[in-house]
């Protein structure tokens, strides 16, 4: 895939208008709930493991279970399981999906409690000893390694054992539902890593614990194969007269795997393969602990903020040491491969929303800077983090080199497993890194500029248009795509630093292409002729870990018009709000341990927000 020249957009009237409030209500649009149109706005984290899943387990988790976790994102105060200290989520979660591994899930937790049909095995009674011993690194090393090479142990994977465990995870997503208040989302982790590469996928469930009961959960260990996947989905889907979603996350160490232009046997792609994708795979997760997916510096070289919580460290822990840069590990490159397929083959297999969640071993949501409990429990203490996890001759990973990062954002009509599916599969959902910005996109053909002054930019935008994750076609002669746009910040973060518009498109050469438009920034700061601006005011405070929320804009208003449209080039959009400089959970440990920061990763960080695409398709 080529570098593809990215660019700012030029000034001018039809090209969009930005306006900056100060007056907002207490959590920001009024557009949250409409009544018109019946949604609002909720915020998840849609993969999370507990003690039940074995690495969390072995790398210090022993005691925050699935109860635990609910209780944690409720807002109820739990006890950390590397500290011992009492801790409590600063703002609870609307609803919360607990992705524990398919593979070997709860054995571990219940071996080493004494469970007797697993602890009376040949396997368990060996492995007791070597803890007894002080050789708990190597039970962990061999559990582990017969995962990832794909020999399951017998005696811990019987369908007895699996379904049990499964039963009880299923219960406890029951118990803990409150239809309207908190949901719980049933799922679980499919973990394929076939060389360290990352082909791992979140599974979403639409049943309830119950229905979910009766089956098994698919595990690489039945196949490693995403087709295999989706082949158990369909077959499961119709037995038990349920539905699926899988997620692909940590797409940027997939080794260019994640998004490939050949399917897992080495074959171009079809349109039956498309179809089966995007069937069972309608969103990816942008951004969570193990960095950002959206671009790369290598891919995007004249975006600015393309170089962002990158994170390229293989999960073996080998001497291939950092991950090549693969146009198939980001979305963005992925979107614009979607682009040529549907034009090549009349299907998208890459045509997905984009979410973020946190993918955090510790049973605690990982999305607050100044609450980061860690990647593992662990290396979840200051004194521990800037230690190395993992290190191979020619790289070393450390605690900080992760992410506080992110959260799912959901335009649902209520906060039920129903509302919640069906907006993942409408695509009407977005990522953040771990604030709450509150984003609308609504893309049509008719939109005014007093639309920005509409009472209800929600209803007037589903009336006139589409939200993002949506579809438009057919261009009326003489028009351009407009995309109404509401952005505000998180009441309890930092202002906001600028709105831009990401634009991909097919050329008129048949190659992919992609822009970057300035739409929007704070200030009183001025985009130029050539559609940039200057950077906004840094006032994190180094020496404190704390910044002034003195600078920025509290919404950004706008009606954007594509000024270099052709009703010809297939094309897509997405949104992307950044915060002002705010401190990263590293400065804020280096600060607590009275330790300089080092060099890398960055002390200083970005907050933001990426709204799922809009497509044109002519």
């Amino acid at each position: 895939m080529k570098i593809m020249k990215t660019k700012n957009t030029r000034v001018g009237k039809r090209h969009g208008l930005a306006i900056t409030l100060t007056a907002l209500c207490s959590y920001g649009l009024s557009a949250h709930s409409s009544a018109e149109e019946g949604t609002q706005l909720l915020w998840g984290d849609t993969h999370l493991h507990t003690s039940f899943s074995p690495d969390a387990y072995f790398l210090g988790n022993r005691s925050v279970d699935p109860h635990g976790a609910y209780r944690y994102a409720q807002g109820l105060p739990i006890v950390n399981a590397a500290t011992g200290a009492r801790v409590r989520i600063d703002r609870p979660l609307d609803f919360l999906l607990i992705a524990d591994h398919a593979e070997m899930m709860g054995v571990p937790y219940r071996l080493f409690r004494g469970d007797p049909e697993l602890a009376g095995t040949k396997t368990g009674q060996r492995f007791i000893k070597m803890v007894k011993e002080g050789r708990g690194a190597d039970v962990f090393a061999e559990f582990l390694g017969n995962i990832n090479a794909k020999r399951a142990t017998p005696e811990f994977n019987s369908d007895r054992i699996r379904r049990s465990i499964w039963q009880e995870t299923t219960s406890l997503a029951d118990q803990y539902y409150q239809p309207g208040k908190f949901t719980t989302l049933v799922g679980w982790e499919w973990t394929s890593t076939p060389g360290g590469r990352n082909l791992h996928r979140v599974v979403m469930s639409s049943s309830s614990g119950k229905q979910a009961s009766e089956f098994i959960p698919f595990s690489a260990l039945d196949d490693e194969t995403p087709e295999g996947l989706w082949q158990w989905l369909g077959k499961t889907s119709e037995q038990y007269q349920t539905d699926f979603i899988s997620i692909p996350h940590n797409s940027n160490i997939s080794g260019g795997l994640m998004f490939d232009v050949v399917d897992s046997d080495g074959r171009p792609l079809t349109a039956d393969y498309a179809r089966s994708r995007m069937r069972w795979e309608p969103v990816v997760e942008a951004t969570q602990i193990k960095g950002d997916s959206e671009t790369h510096p290598l891919l995007s070289p004249s975006d600015e903020f393309a170089d962002f919580e990158t994170y390229r460290h293989l999960l073996s822990v080998s001497a291939e040491g950092l991950a090549p840069v693969n146009a198939g590990d980001y979305i963005r490159s992925a979107l614009l491969r979607g682009l040529s397929f549907e034009q090549s083959l009349g299907v998208n297999p890459y045509k997905f929303a984009l979410i973020g969640s946190s993918d955090a071993h510790t049973g605690q949501g990982a999305a607050e800077e100044h609450n980061f409990a860690g990647k593992v429990s662990i290396y979840g203490k200051p004194e521990s983090y800037d230690r190395p996890v993992s290190s191979t001759n020619t790289t070393t990973v450390s605690g900080w080199d992760f992410s506080a990062s992110g959260l799912a954002a959901v335009w649902a009509k209520d906060n039920t497993r129903e509302e919640i599916f069906a907006a993942f599969k409408r695509k009407e959902v977005y990522a953040t890194t771990g604030t709450r910005i509150a984003l609308r996109v609504f893309a049509g053909w008719d939109f005014r500029n007093r639309d920005r002054k509409s009472k209800d930019i929600a209803a007037l935008g589903y009336r006139k248009g589409i939200p993002m994750g949506g579809d438009l076609s057919a261009a009326p002669v003489g028009k351009s795509p407009a995309l109404l746009i509401q952005a505000v910040r998180d009441p309890e973060g930092a202002k906001l630093d600028r709105l831009q518009v990401v634009k991909g498109y097919i050329d008129d050469n048949g190659k992919p292409q992609e822009e970057i438009y300035n739409v929007a920034v704070s200030s009183e700061r001025k985009i130029d002729p050539q559609g940039q601006t200057t950077a906004v005011t840094n006032t994190v405070d180094t020496r404190t870990a704390s910044y002034q929320n003195n600078v920025g804009a509290d919404e950004f208003l706008v009606l954007w018009e594509d000024p270099d449209f052709k009703p010809q080039q297939r094309a897509f959009y997405y949104v992307r709000v950044l915060e002002i400089p705010t401190p990263r959970h590293t400065l804020m440990d280096a600060v607590a341990m009275a330790k300089p920061h080092p060099a890398s990763p960055a002390s200083v960080i970005q907050e933001r927000a990426y709204s799922s695409p809009i497509w044109y398709t002519p």
